[in-house]
């Protein structure tokens, strides 16, 4: 099994940046892509961004577009979400997902997920 571990969450104000990390406990043939997800309080989980392990090709959100970057490090099994720009709307828990098929925006496609990190964006 896959075990993942996000960690850099906290409370921000607007405009301010946070850079959360996920960390793996393994890879297998399978795990073929990372993606990031949020969950406001009240409202299902959202897609936020995914990127694939071996070629590197992102997928984002609309919302996030131009102001968050998902990034990879192979040799730490360690994907990475750079939030820049924040708004109070970014508000929520932040959850990495490990997926068997490409950067996908579909949630069902994620079979691993982490326990979430909350982000507080203060207005």
């Amino acid at each position: 099994q896959v075990q993942l571990v996000e960690s850099g969450g906290g409370l921000v104000q607007t405009g301010g940046s946070l850079r959360l990390s996920c960390a793996a406990s393994r890879r297998t043939f399978t795990s073929n892509a990372s993606g990031w997800f949020r969950q406001a309080p009240g409202k299902e989980r959202e897609f936020v961004a995914a990127i694939s392990w071996s070629s590197g090709s992102t997928s984002y959100a609309d919302s996030m577009k131009g102001r968050f970057t998902i990034s990879r490090d192979n040799a730490k099994n360690t994907v990475y979400l750079q939030m820049n720009s924040l708004k109070p709307e970014d508000t929520g828990v932040y959850y990495c997902a490990q997926s068997a098929y490409g950067p996908t925006h579909d949630v069902v496609r994620y079979n691993y997920w982490g326990q979430g990190t909350q982000v507080t964006v203060s207005s």
